[in-house]
């Protein structure tokens, strides 16, 4: 069985509130879990302490046992100085959509250009893919028979 440390929804329509939890990976999202370690209200202003409550002592144990955080639990044990969370790199989503957009163009009309440099190697290709081809219909024959 594989524990998670995770954030379980509750609360009502547009007001979200997380329970923390220890639950089994493969239960759903708001359902069976086994220990709630502590509480999330987002609404509150990031300054109030009451935003976060977590048992500290218990996600210590739990984690012991194997328990994983999910993303968002690892960053509060980051911040609590519990656990550190690997940092991120994703150049791609600093780049605005237009720029990202004509980068891809550019490569496809480079990879166009190449293409017909390459045209003997690449004629080559489709004979090669049939000659593949043909010696797996031999035993398809041969099973008819």
């Amino acid at each position: 069985m594989s524990l998670v440390i995770r954030m379980a929804r509750a609360g009502t329509k547009k007001r979200p509130f997380y329970h923390i939890v220890i639950a089994d990976s493969r239960a759903p999202r708001d359902g069976r879990f086994i220990e709630r370690i502590g509480y999330f209200n987002p609404l509150l202003p990031k300054e109030k302490t009451e935003r976060l409550k977590l048992d500290l002592d218990k996600v210590k144990d739990w984690m012991k046992k194997g328990a994983q955080p999910s993303d968002r639990i690892m960053r509060f044990l980051d911040a609590a100085g519990i656990m550190k969370r690997p940092k991120r790199n994703n150049p791609e989503k600093a780049i605005p959509r237009k720029e990202r957009k004509a980068k891809a163009e550019e490569a496809a009309k480079a990879a166009g250009a190449a293409a017909p440099a390459g045209g003997a190697a690449a004629a080559a290709a489709p004979a090669a893919k049939a000659k593949a081809e043909k010696p797996a219909e031999k035993p398809a024959q041969a099973a008819a028979s």
